[in-house]
Order: C-alpha cells, then sequence, then structure tokens
C-alpha cells in the first residue's frame, strides 16, 4: 500500500522541493503540500506557477500540521532554520533534509529536534545545474538513489514511512552511516564540482585564450565542467565549508594521482597512460550499466516529453546579468 502523508511542508522551494512537490502530487502521496521560501520573489513565483496548494510567509506557518517537514535550504542555513520551526512542530511528526552533507546537518539541526519528532537526515543523488522554483520536474529522483543516514535510536516505523513515500516517488533508498556518506560524496560529487569550478576558473585566467575562444570552442569535456560549475554558489560554498575534512582528503588523494599522470606526460610513458585510461574507462561503464546514466552522446540529459508532469528542468532562459532566483 502506498503511504500517504496528510501534509508535506517544504521549506525551500529550489530544485528538490520543486521536483518533490510535483512527484508527490502526480503519485497522490499528500492531501496538502504546504510551501515556504526565505525570497518574498521565490515564494511568488511558486504561487503563481501552483507548485504547493498554500506557499506560507513563515517557516513556522507552513510546518503547522505537517506530518513530514523537508529543509530543502542550504547545508549553512539548517540550523538556524532549525531552531525556527522547532516550537512547531507536530508530534509524530517526520523531519528530513536534502542536504549533501549529513556530519554537519545532523549537528546543526539534531540539538533542535522536539521530543516525539522524527529527525530522519536524507540526501536525493539528483539535481540539474538549474535552481529556483520553476526548475524542478516530477521525474527528477527517477531511478535515482536517496540516502537516509537515521540515527541509530530512530523508530523504524517513520524510517519505514519515509523510505516508502521515497520510494513512491522513483528513487532507491540506502541508509548510510553519516561519516560514511560524507566520504563517499567528496568522491562523486564534491571534489568533481570543486575541480569543475577551478578547471572553468583557469580557463577564465588563462589570457593566452580568450573569453570568445573558450566559448566557441568548447569541446565536451570542457563544456560538461562548465556545466557543473552552474551549480548554486551558496549550496556549494556551505558544502566544502562543511565537509572540508572529507573533501580536503579526496583533494590531497587527487593531487597525487595528478602529479603521477603529469610525470607519465613528462616521461612520455605511453603504457602508464593507456593502463590508466582503461581502468578508468571501465568506471564510466559501469555508471552507465547501473542505470545512473546513459551513453547516449547528451549524456541522458536530453528534455523530458513537453507533457510530463511537472516544468521542463531549464528554465527560461535568463537576461544578461540577471541572477537565477535562490
Amino acid at each position: 500500500m502506498t503511504v500517504k502523508f496528510k501534509r508535506v511542508a517544504l521549506i525551500g522551494l529550489g530544485l528538490i522541493a520543486g521536483s518533490m512537490a510535483h512527484a508527490i502530487r502526480a503519485a497522490g502521496l499528500a492531501d496538502e503540500i504546504t510551501g515556504y521560501a526565505r525570497s518574498a520573489e521565490t515564494r511568488e513565483i511558486a504561487r503563481q506557477i501552483g507548485l504547493c496548494d498554500r506557499v506560507l510567509d513563515s517557516a513556522t506557518e507552513a510546518v503547522e500540521g505537517a506530518d513530514l517537514v523537508v529543509l530543502a535550504v542550504p547545508v549553512g542555513a539548517m540550523g538556524p532554520v532549525a531552531q525556527e520551526i522547532a516550537p512547531h512542530l507536530a508530534s509524530g511528526a517526520i523531519l528530513t533534509d536534502v542536504g549533501s552533507v549529513k556530519q554537519a546537518v545532523i549537528e546543526a539541526v539534531g540539538p533542535h529536534v522536539p521530543a516525539g519528532v522524527h529527525f530522519i537526515p536524507g540526501h536525493p543523488l539528483a539535481g540539474t545545474e538549474h535552481s529556483g522554483p520553476r526548475s524542478g520536474f516530477a521525474t527528477l529522483f527517477q531511478n535515482r538513489w536517496w540516502l537516509l543516514t537515521p540515527p541509530p535510536d530512530t523508530d523504524p516505523v517513520a524510517v519505514q514511512r519515509l523510505t516508502d513515500l521515497i520510494r513512491a516517488m522513483g528513487a532507491n533508498v540506502e541508509i548510510m552511516e553519516p561519516a560514511h556518506h560524507d566520504l563517499v560524496l567528496a568522491v562523486t560529487s564534491h571534489a568533481p564540482h570543486l575541480i569543475a569550478y577551478t578547471m572553468v576558473g583557469v580557463a577564465d585566467h588563462l589570457r593566452r585564450v580568450t573569453e570568445g575562444e573558450v566559448i566557441k570552442y568548447s569541446a565536451a569535456g570542457f563544456r560538461d565542467f562548465t556545466r557543473i560549475a552552474a551549480s548554486d554558489p551558496t549550496m556549494w560554498r556551505d558544502v566544502f565549508l562543511t565537509n572540508r575534512e572529507a573533501t580536503l582528503d579526496i583533494l590531497g588523494r587527487f593531487t597525487e594521482e595528478l602529479f603521477a599522470l603529469q610525470r607519465a606526460i613528462r616521461m612520455g610513458d605511453g603504457q602508464q597512460l593507456h593502463d590508466y585510461f582503461t581502468r578508468t574507462r571501465a568506471i564510466r561503464r559501469g555508471i552507465v550499466e547501473a542505470g545512473q546514466d546513459t551513453s547516449a552522446p547528451d549524456f541522458g540529459r536530453s528534455q523530458p516529453p513537453a507533457d510530463a508532469a511537472g516544468p521542463a528542468p531549464n528554465p527560461p532562459a535568463q537576461k544578461a546579468g540577471e541572477k537565477p532566483v535562490a
């Protein structure tokens, strides 16, 4: 039997929360969806597009009577938001989050969770480079992993209820220890994002190559770096500051690997380069075989059908100098 919540409160109305709203509504998983965002502009857009049944002007109003509350704000804002809403959380409610760092979130949110509220930290491994209330779409979580890191004494019934909801939105669920989550994500997400930001920054500072040439002649590799580097800067600032130890560990290992490749190139060691690239190519094949991407030229990033539930993941093109809505 599909789980159904009476009221789901989304605190933060960006890509992940918006996609949750579309997926929950499409599958009939809640009687009502309420929402709140810090920006008045974001709240107004959310109202205009009917993202939630009700968009409130305060987080405390949004969580009133909710049996599921989702914190979808930058990791650095989790603690203050949790402190604000804590007195208004209903007894028996499930409180979760979608941050890509878990230990820091547990330390920031945990002390504010009232007795009788089930805090189950979570992280959906899904996303695009777009943000704002218009960026969400119902199929974002299809066949993606959603990691949960519940404290040891968490009510198993609450964990199962949240798991059932996530699976009903199309995702796969796995329980993971928080510190291990942060190390895994440092490898698979955090360090790659930092490297992408760095590579785009290198291109920006390499004065022997003009900006026009970088844009005009971008091959697939650099083009994908720019896609990653277009991600929300506030979110990634908080990720690196709160997952500092694991990220620095992986960056240290990356530097060692990079030095080894530099030496192989300098020494003309083609065999080492070929062997290294062969091993890494196998990892890409494993990702495709696991269904986490496709071998299509667009890397599986084509637009969903026009009649798919929820708007397309790409919002209208922004005018020069215009910032994305947070």
